[in-house]
């Protein structure tokens, strides 16, 4: 099965094409690599995955692809507040192109939504069915590439999937826009403690990035059309928990630095999968536990690798 990938130099999309090439599948991606990271790159061609600069707000022939993986998009919540008009650029008008050439290719679509789309819940945990309240441009361009996704489906025909990513962390983020796990490891690693933005009361549902890969898998391979999915762990922790959990398992004494909330930033988030349960059969196998674990060993390599400044 050949499997078109967009935006698959990045963190997560690097990281599912990775997976799926492993996993037998034919995989190509399409990156414009303005955000992306040189080991994101390198590690694509070790593993053989034919690499195209593509830019998916311009149109392109998909035709002999059987699957478009549409990871592309700008995700930082803080900056789409300073850049709003390019956030709806690339992610609605990007979504919109590229899901008009799968669906001229007879593709079928995977969306790569985000739980940003919901804002701040009215009751946790969120199912798929909670409304759209979007507090951020991020949030809100994700929400209309949604809308474009579905309506391209009553108009075109377009089959698809939409996977609403929740707090995705793993190897391979981007420092520039790394989420908070990424943040607090690096600082555990220069053993500083980490930074909280607000009381580190807010709560997250953190999900590791192979499990979203197996999620992404299962939507391929069955396929379930015109369907939504919460890909999350269906647990939450709070932004405190999650800073002495990282001390504790990096060996850091003393307590996490505060510092003024930033906008855009929920309070609670929690998904329920039991839909992508059922119908994906999708169960998360890495605890948050596991997974700080090994990125922690995968930042302490890297760290002995590095020469000192000093040598």
């Amino acid at each position: 099965m050949r499997v078109l990938i967009t935006g698959g130099a990045g963190f997560i999309g690097h990281n599912v094409a990775i997976y799926l090439a492993h996993r037998g599948f034919d995989v190509t991606v399409y990156d414009t690599l303005e955000r992306s990271s040189g080991d994101a790159v390198r590690m694509l061609r070790d593993a053989g995955i034919p690499l195209y600069r593509r830019d998916v707000r311009e149109w392109h022939d998909l035709r002999g692809y059987d699957v478009v993986v549409h990871c592309a998009a700008y995700v930082d919540v803080a900056e789409s507040f300073a850049r709003p008009k390019e956030y709806f650029e690339n992610n609605v008008i990007g979504t919109a192109s590229i899901a008009k050439a799968a669906s001229d290719a007879g593709a079928f679509f995977v969306y790569i939504s985000s739980a940003s789309v919901y804002g701040n819940p009215v009751k946790i945990p969120i199912s798929e069915d909670h409304p759209l309240r979007p507090i951020s441009p991020y949030g809100a361009s994700k929400a209309m590439g949604e809308q474009v996704v579905e309506l391209y489906s009553s108009i075109y025909g377009l089959k698809y999937v939409i996977l609403r990513l929740f707090n995705v962390y793993g190897p391979g983020q981007n420092p520039a826009y790394a989420g908070v796990i990424s943040r607090f490891i690096e600082s555990a690693i220069n053993r500083m403690p980490p930074r909280i933005y607000g009381d580190g009361s807010q709560t997250r549902d953190f999900i590791y990035v192979e499990d979203v890969a197996r999620a992404i898998e299962l939507s391929i391979v069955k396929q379930p059309h015109n369907q939504i999915f919460n890909i999350g762990s269906g647990k939450h922790i709070s932004i405190l928990e999650l800073a002495r959990l990282i001390m504790r398992l990096a060996n850091i004494e003393g307590e996490p630095i505060f510092d003024e909330p930033r906008p855009g930033d929920i309070k609670h988030s929690c998904a329920n999968i039991e839909k992508a349960r059922k119908i994906l059969g999708f169960e998360p196998q890495t605890t948050l536990e596991e997974g700080i674990k090994k990125l922690l060993n995968i930042y302490n390599k890297v760290k002995n690798l590095t020469p000192s400044r000093d040598t």
